[in-house]
C-alpha cells in the first residue's frame, strides 16, 4: 500500500540552523521510510533563482538529494519560492510540480495547491502575484545582478510585513466561495493546502479541507497517507 507524507511553509533559511536541522531528521527518520514526500509550497523563505539561490543552500540540496534516493520528492512552488526552476530539480533530485495537483492515493483523491490563489480577498496581493508571476518581469528579475535581486527581495517583503499589519484575518485566510468553485470541478476530491499557517481540518458538506501549518525551528507537522489519513507533530 502507497505511502505518502505531506508538508507545507518551511521557509528554511541559512539563519535558522535549528530549523534545518529540524527537516534533516524529519527526512532521516520519517520521510526516508514513506514511498513519496510532497512538499507543498514555501520550502525555502526566498528564491532568487537558481543560479544565485543553488549556492547558498547547498545543505538543504544535499538533504533532498540524499532524501531522494529512497523516496520520491515533490516539491510545488509557493508565494516566496516561485522561481524554484531546472538547476534545483538537478542539484536536489527532486521533481517540480504545478498545481493544482490531483493526487490519487490508494482509494481516496486528494487535491493538492500552495493556498495563495484562494485568498481571493487579499486584492493587492493577488494584483502583485499577477505582475510578478509575469514572465517577462520574471526574465528582467533573473537578468538583474544577484545583490540587486537581493535588494528587490527585502523591499518587497518589508512592504509585505507592513501592508500585512493592517489586513484583518479574514482578508489573510482563503475565500470559501472560491474554495467552493475550485472544488466543484473536482467531485470526490478533498482538499490539502498550506500558505496561510492554520494548520486544521474543514468538514465541508462535499468536500474535507486540510491545511498544513507552518513549521517553527522546534516543531513542524505533516499529514501522513496510509491506509488513512493523520496529522503527525514533528519535533
Amino acid at each position: 500500500m502507497l505511502s505518502t507524507l505531506i508538508i507545507s511553509d518551511l521557509h528554511l533559511t541559512n539563519v535558522e540552523l535549528d530549523k534545518v536541522k529540524l527537516f534533516e531528521n524529519f527526512c532521516i527518520e520519517q520521510a526516508s521510510k514513506v514511498d513519496q514526500l510532497f512538499i507543498l509550497g514555501d520550502l525555502f523563505n526566498s528564491w532568487i533563482g537558481d543560479d544565485a539561490s543553488l549556492a547558498s543552500y547547498k545543505v538543504i540540496t544535499s538533504i533532498l538529494n540524499n532524501l531522494s534516493d529512497k523516496t520520491n520528492v515533490f516539491v510545488m512552488a509557493g508565494n516566496r519560492d516561485f522561481l524554484l526552476s531546472k538547476n534545483f530539480e538537478k542539484e536536489s533530485g527532486c521533481k517540480l510540480i504545478k498545481e493544482p495537483f490531483e493526487l490519487e492515493h490508494n482509494s481516496k483523491k486528494y487535491l493538492l495547491i500552495h493556498g495563495d490563489s484562494l485568498c481571493t480577498d487579499d486584492i493587492n496581493y493577488q494584483k502583485l502575484k499577477k505582475v510578478l508571476r509575469n514572465p517577462i518581469i520574471q526574465f528582467i528579475f533573473l537578468n538583474l545582478s544577484k545583490n540587486m535581486r537581493l535588494k528587490l527581495t527585502g523591499q518587497l517583503r518589508k512592504k509585505s510585513i507592513e501592508a500585512q499589519a493592517y489586513k484583518s484575518e479574514k482578508i489573510m485566510d482563503i475565500n470559501q466561495n472560491a474554495t467552493d468553485l475550485l472544488m466543484s470541478q473536482y467531485p470526490g476530491y478533498d482538499l490539502i493546502h498550506g500558505h496561510t499557517h492554520r494548520q486544521n481540518t474543514h468538514n465541508d458538506s462535499n468536500y474535507t479541507r486540510h491545511v498544513l501549518g507552518d513549521w517553527s525551528t522546534q516543531k513542524g507537522n505533516a499529514i501522513k497517507l496510509d491506509n488513512k489519513l493523520e496529522w503527525l507533530e514533528i519535533n
